[in-house]
């Protein structure tokens, strides 16, 4: 499907639909055909980035094959984009609808129709979706939840069904932002409540607090009337409230007062982990009453409803918390380009790190303009990549100062449409605020709202600073809690922030409380704000480390900007040893599938986009402002409470194959599964055919052949390697090794009985398990292609010499060892191989060779001739090289039975040897 076509004045209904539709075809892009509702607008101004929209202008209509309609089976609705419809489909097109109108007129020629009656387009895509296994994110999800409310009256239409019930319970699961809908869904109101609104409003007060607007009122009505709670939420959506306190109240015997109190906010709030922010649940519940942080309600018998009324108000003023500004969510420094920029190299720095737009600043530093993503791509599109950006960028510039609140900056991005604001201290471009910091605040927000009394548990709702910062105290060696501590002063003396990253954090969550932690690798990152550094803010941070520390081990990696210190007996105590990684906060860029990354310094979001699953993505903070704040922008704690592996990028499998082996080891390490759209991407990665290609490429590749063997050695050295290759081999990942190998039966069968070799077989526990078995399984590709296959793993130059001679030694054994009528003679056979190459003969062979060469391994290799070089000497014989001939004689003759002490074996040289005097100079020496 290439694209994805809304009807004209687009709602969200036909929203929601399409961005399933293109969750179902990865590389389709939406089109608006003309117009949307103005909440869809709204919703657009602020979420655009979030879906695969296109401009129309900006379709090579030449160029599309396939077409996906959504909401209608009319040409007419499409607008000027009908004719699109007509012309793939009469170049033989496939035309694809989804569409919840069964009668009308079908005007478009479609060559496959999905149409039901259902309330919702999107219920549709949704059972799609569903049967796919797809996974949706809270942007996609928030959508289509969206879609089925409007389209639905949220569940009250009859034309609502229960399909339509069960598609938003699914989305609702997948992460549909409940303050969105609540923002976006227009609920409709009685006659009688349309009346009493009027009142309200004419008597409500409001009291602005910083990037907060706060709005209470008190009614008295005859008796009680149903429905408040919608006239509530349509006041706090009408008034343009951030919060409100609403009251009603009747007289219900002669000295009491019924009092009626509900209270909602939108989840702008800004809550952080200190400051959850309001929670109405909570300032209700000692009313009697309950809900949600963001919507409860309670009915209170009470003599003075107006002084209960003014309490609570109290309460609901002091719950307020800080609200967060320009300062707290900018990127800093903003990374910027000249207005003689071309277009090309614009669009080059875009890919490379992840932005959706730039800065364009004069010689001076002064900000002269912002260029977007879309502006690149239409100029592009009319070819125009020479052109310099200052024709292209945007000149009319919003900007924000460091002390603007986040409502301002919202407000700014939905009422003109912008993506990035620069923030400006004076005339100096300071930072810069994406709609993507400011969503991950607005979710940030509702999640520190979230409160043990709903259905989520402890490990979703992030812990604040101060009770991780207490975990991490308590659950860390001391000698390594004191240690990271002194590393933290160091970097805060310099002005940096330090964090502990990756696996630490992971274990943190996943291991059992009130045990220490064992982490016998540490992960720290530094975040020294750009600062330029010869060697990086994490070597001169490891080397002031070091210089407290002198009985640890250096270990600089100046190219990636990173340090290890090692202590080889562990400062904790113990037998192990200790090693903390020190890196500098970057960015990775891939030039080319497989590549080694392309590496600079960057900020700690930057440095945890570059990682690989959300679980890694971790961090924790060890320095002031907020020492124990947990960074997690990807779904980290939420994928390890569902026990998911999510890979953070589409194509990171294509940039690194050797991810694909971490997302199996994690998975079958930690008892997790993979996630089913990353396991999508694995086999899309897989079926691209890029790592058959690479089989030519990986020669000149040592970082990635060093990477993929790190790999293979910790699977199949772990207790777990069975189904971590049964997994491999069922995605098909086999042929990064190798386009021809895969797990047969018998090969199968050659790898478990290798392992009982290995738990039996006394001479065997000298051998490396991990590689025996990678060599074991590398005799699945052709013979011609082992040695090359073992020389571009890296392995020893013994392991590379042993498959090349492989199939010459099978050849020799088979043909020799059957005629073998003696144990001498196997032996002799035998003692020309080395142990390795006897294991995997015996083990491809097993009919022809493994009784003998199992009797060799456990029997005959250990037998030693009764008498020795000395004994010789005592009997007389002059030292030489016939020592060897007559040792070997007296061997053979024991494993045949015909010896079975030193004096069978004294007398057997004596006959086969003769020497005068040999029994006067035995009886001497004795």
């Amino acid at each position: 499907m290439d694209l994805v076509l809304c009807h004209t004045t687009a709602d969200f209904d036909t929203l929601g639909a399409a961005v399933g539709v293109a969750l179902l075809y990865p590389a389709a892009r939406i089109v608006l055909a003309g117009g949307c509702h103005p909440t869809v607008q709204a919703f657009l101004a602020l979420h655009r980035d979030e879906y695969p929209l296109i401009e129309r202008r900006a379709v090579d209509l030449d160029a599309v094959e396939a077409i996906a309609v959504v909401d209608t089976q009319s040409l007419e609705r499409l607008g000027p984009v009908g004719s699109w419809v007509t012309r793939v489909a009469e170049r033989g097109g496939e035309v694809q609808v989804y569409d919840h109108h069964s009668g009308g007129d079908r005007t478009l020629p479609a060559t496959e129709l999905i149409v039901d009656e259902v309330g919702a387009a999107t219920t549709l895509v949704v059972e799609a979706l569903q049967a796919r296994g797809l996974q949706l994110n809270t942007s996609q999800a928030t959508v289509m939840a969206l879609g089925i409310h409007v389209d639905t009256g949220s569940l009250t239409f009859t034309s609502s069904t229960v399909r339509d019930a069960a598609a938003l319970a699914w989305v609702m699961g997948q992460g549909a932002s409940q303050s969105a809908i609540a923002e976006f869904v227009e609920p409709n109101l009685s006659p009688t409540l349309q009346d009493l609104s009027e009142t309200a409003i004419t008597q409500l007060q409001r009291e602005q607090q910083p990037g907060h607007t706060l709005g209470w009122v008190l009614l008295k009505t005859a008796t009680h009337v149903p429905g408040l709670s919608g006239l509530a939420e349509r006041l706090l959506t009408f008034l343009d409230l951030d919060s409100l306190l609403f009251g009603a109240w009747f007289p219900s015997r002669e000295t009491t007062q019924k009092l009626v109190l509900i209270g909602r906010t939108r989840g702008r709030v800004a809550a952080t982990p200190e400051h959850p922010g309001i929670d109405f649940n909570v300032l209700l519940s000692r009313l009697g009453g309950g809900g949600h942080p963001t919507a409860a309600a309670a009915t209170y018998i009470t003599d003075d409803a107006q002084g209960e009324f003014e309490r609570t108000l109290a309460e609901l003023r002091q719950q307020i918390p800080p609200m967060p500004t320009a300062r707290d969510l900018m990127s800093s420094p903003v990374r910027t380009i000249r207005p003689s920029t071309q277009i090309t190299e614009a669009q080059r720095i875009l890919l490379r790190y992840g932005h959706s737009g730039l800065s364009v600043v004069d010689r001076n530093g002064e900000l002269v303009g912002v260029i977007s993503r879309r502006d690149i791509d239409l100029a592009l599109h009319h070819g125009f990549g020479h052109a310099p950006v200052k024709g292209y960028m945007s000149t009319q510039i919003k900007t924000v100062q460091p002390h603007t609140p986040l409502p301002d900056i919202e407000a700014l991005m939905v009422t003109y449409d912008i993506g990035r604001l620069p923030v400006l201290e004076g005339d100096r471009l300071v930072g810069v605020v994406t709609r993507t910091d400011v969503l991950r605040q607005l979710h940030q927000s509702q999640q520190a709202q979230v409160t043990v009394a709903e259905p989520v548990t402890a490990m979703v709702r992030p812990p604040s600073p101060s009770q991780l910062w207490q975990t991490l105290q308590a659950r860390l060696a001391p000698a390594l809690w004191e240690m990271l501590q002194s590393m933290a002063a160091v970097a805060r003396d310099r002005g940096w922030q330090l964090y502990l990253v990756g696996g630490g954090v992971r274990d943190l969550f996943l291991s059992e409380p009130d045990t220490l932690l064992d982490l016998p690798d540490v992960d720290l990152v530094v975040d020294s704000a750009y600062q330029t550094l010869e060697m990086g803010a994490g070597v001169v941070l490891a080397e002031a480390i070091k210089a407290q520390h002198p009985d640890a081990e250096l270990q600089v990696y100046g190219r990636f900007q990173t340090a290890a210190l090692v202590w080889h007996t562990s400062p904790m105590g113990g037998d192990g040893s200790l090693m903390v990684d020190i890196a500098t906060a970057r960015t990775e860029f891939y030039p080319y599938p497989a590549a080694n990354p392309e590496v600079e310094a960057s900020s700690i979001r930057q440095d945890l986009y570059r990682r690989d699953f959300t679980i890694n993505a971790l961090a924790v903070s060890l320095t002031p402002p907020q020492p124990g704040q947990l960074l997690d922008f990807f779904g980290g704690l939420v994928d390890l409470q569902a026990r998911h592996i999510r890979v953070l990028h589409a194509n990171s499998f294509i940039e690194d194959p050797t991810r694909i082996y971490r997302a199996v080891r994690f998975a079958v390490r930690l008892g997790f599964t993979l996630e089913p759209q990353t396991e999508g991407f694995i086999r899309h990665a897989i079926d691209s055919g890029v790592y058959k290609r690479l089989q030519t490429e990986i020669a000149k590749l040592p970082t990635l052949q060093t990477r993929l063997k790190t790999e293979l050695q910790y699977i199949l050295a772990a207790d777990y390697w069975e189904a971590a290759l049964s997994l491999l081999d069922d995605l098909g990942a086999l042929v990064c090794l190798h386009p021809e190998l895969a797990l047969s039966d018998r090969l199968w069968q050659q790898l478990r009985r290798l392992s009982r070799w290995l738990a039996q077989v006394d001479l065997l526990a000298a051998l490396s398990p991990w590689q025996l078995r990678l060599e074991l399984l590398l005799t699945g590709i052709p013979t011609r292609d082992r040695e090359s296959v073992a020389t571009h793993l890296q392995l020893p130059q013994t392991s590379v010499q042993r498959l090349a001679q492989l199939a010459s030694a099978e050849v020799a054994i088979l043909e020799k060892l059957p005629q073998c009528d003696r144990p001498s003679q196997c032996r002799q056979l035998l003692d020309a191989y080395d142990l390795e190459s006897l294991v995997l003969i015996s083990l491809r062979h097993p009919r022809h060779t493994s009784d003998r060469i199992w009797r060799y391994l456990t029997h005959w290799s250990q037998v030693k001739a009764p008498i020795n070089g000395q004994d010789l000497k005592r009997l007389g014989y002059p030292p030489g090289p016939a020592y060897r001939d007559m040792l070997l004689r007296a061997l053979y003759a024991t494993l045949d039975g015909e010896l079975a002490n030193q004096a069978a074996a004294i007398a057997f040289i004596q006959r086969q040897y003769p020497l005068e005097n040999a029994t006067s100079n035995i009886q001497r020496s004795s």
